[in-house]
């Protein structure tokens, strides 16, 4: 069986173009395995607080996203010690910062 995959750090270049271009600032906190690593997004929304979504696929190798934490948001220093932790535990994650205004995000599954 052959891994056709997008390597993590083109989709992680296509996503970056595509916030840019929707004028939503996101940034690589930790930057992971370059073809097969994992990714964490945070999603951090001003006054509100964040959210952090782990990748995962499928038994069929789909991509989707299911929450890291059980609450519905978290403070950001909370989300900050998380990620650190989650870095330990895996040095190959990549980790992806979105600011979003209204919690909205362009990433596919989200």
């Amino acid at each position: 069986m052959t891994d056709d995959r997008i390597p993590t750090h083109i989709w992680i270049d296509a996503h970056l173009k595509r916030c840019s271009v929707e004028g939503i600032p996101a940034v690589v906190i930790n930057s992971g395995e370059r073809m097969g690593g994992t990714i964490l997004l945070k999603i951090y929304q001003a006054g509100v607080g964040c959210r952090l979504f782990s990748q995962i696929r499928d038994l069929d190798g789909n991509l989707s996203w299911y929450a890291a934490h059980k609450e519905d948001v978290i403070e950001e220093h909370d989300a900050d010690e998380r990620i650190r932790k989650s870095i330990q535990q895996d040095p190959d994650l990549w980790v992806i910062e979105i600011e979003s205004r209204d919690g909205n995000v362009p990433v596919d599954g989200l």
